[in-house]
């Protein structure tokens, strides 16, 4: 008989999350599994990439609580005084002091989820895949019938607002906890020691045959420009670094380098980041390419890959674009330094204008660094599938 896995997330937006979900229960066999996606909000342009054969479900009142879960309760009791709701505003008010006093997030999710009933069918194994949210794993544990459940967590812990105080008594309940990189690991076992023997490495799932196979598919550049073409793929957000590129380029540009920069991605910094460039004077070689299903024609075509990152987990990204054998040069976030041997298979350096200045310099100056980079790269092979067998060892336990 079939396990029965059910992933839930947010939604299906493109991010890093999604797509390493995307590539896992890809590789997942469907003779022995059946697969359940639960999101928060049924949308996202990977809501298309979901295979036929899986099971597609959301949440479907969740607009209903939307608000109170990720608005600040205190902020919210503000607003709804403003527009009189004034009982409304009592309840959100004894909610947020009962939950600071108690120092219990959970406290606002079991009045939140008050209506809401158990999913009627029971999972072999139910993950929390979009973590650490907690209000995910909240459900998970208390609305999912599951024989065994599994948390997962995609981000660096220090650089996000991790509530120590959920996850130590959440996490608990859960029967594995699985974090994407090795340093992502042993900083949760740093914080939360007493988990030790549940919390394990699960790095993201790549197959570089099918990312190279993709870049086939679509098209790339199409500018004609004749210089060397930088690329970074990521949302346009804060933790993804963009903001580090321009003043970057500007300097390039400023000593002579014959450069454009070319970014991946959309995100609520857009506007941000174009009124930056124009500022700088660089908004005709800075080029924001949009969001793109496939960015690997752009991996493959591009000179030198660059990772600006303030925080990862595990940047599936920067696994990409490995596949391509072009210099890489990355900031040093967590997990960084698990994928990049440096000056062998690219730069690390730290988000930093001046470091970043001279690594791209150094790439585009000395073409023996970028030719050793480049073949040290084609050596490896690229493939994290046999991750898999922790999933399916927990599966064959049950």
């Amino acid at each position: 008989m079939k396990k029965k896995l059910l992933f839930m997330v947010i939604n299906m937006n493109l991010g890093g999350t999604e797509k390493a979900l995307l590539n896992m229960i890809a590789e997942i066999p469907r003779g022995k599994f059946e697969i359940t996606i639960l999101m928060l909000e049924k949308y996202g342009e990977l809501l298309q990439s979901i295979p036929c054969d899986v099971n597609v479900k959301y949440i479907k009142d969740y607009h209903k609580i939307k608000d109170l879960i990720n608005t600040p309760l205190h902020l919210l009791s503000l607003q709804y005084l403003k527009d009189g709701k004034y009982f409304n505003s009592l309840i959100i008010t004894v909610v947020y002091a009962w939950t600071r006093v108690r120092k219990n997030k959970g406290l606002l999710y079991k009045y939140v989820l008050k209506n809401f009933p158990m999913l009627n069918e029971e999972y072999d194994i139910a993950i929390a895949y979009a973590g650490p949210m907690d209000f995910i794993s909240y459900f998970v544990i208390k609305k999912i019938k599951a024989k065994k459940r599994i948390q997962w967590i995609h981000f660096d812990i220090n650089k996000i607002n991790f509530n120590k105080t959920f996850a130590t008594k959440f996490y608990n309940k859960f029967d594995q906890i699985f974090v994407v990189s090795k340093e992502g690991k042993d900083k949760l076992v740093n914080v939360i020691p007493k988990l030790r023997r549940k919390i394990d490495c699960f790095l993201n799932i790549l197959s570089q045959d099918l990312v190279r196979d993709l870049s086939n598919k679509d098209e790339g550049f199409n500018d004609a420009f004749q210089g060397v073409r930088i690329l970074t793929v990521g949302r346009l957000s804060k933790e993804k670094g963009q903001d580090l590129i321009v003043p970057v380029l500007s300097r390039l540009k400023a000593n002579g380098a014959n450069v454009r920069w070319y970014c991946v991605g959309e995100g609520k910094e857009k506007k941000k980041y174009e009124k930056l460039a124009h500022e700088f004077k660089v908004e005709h070689d800075f080029i924001l390419l949009g969001s793109k299903l496939n960015p690997y024609p752009f991996m493959k075509e591009c000179n030198i890959y660059v990772q600006p990152s303030r925080h990862e987990g595990y940047c599936i990204t920067l696994a990409e674009a490995r596949c391509f054998n072009k210099p890489i040069i990355t900031t040093n976030f967590t997990g960084a330094s698990e994928q990049i041997k440096y000056k062998e298979t690219g730069l690390i350096v730290e988000f930093d204008e001046m470091q970043m200045f001279h690594a791209i310099k150094s790439i585009i100056d000395n073409t023996e660094l970028a030719d050793v980079i480049s073949s040290n790269l084609k050596k490896e092979t690229i493939n994290t599938k046999k991750e898999l067998n922790k999933l399916y060892s927990i599966a064959n336990k049950i």
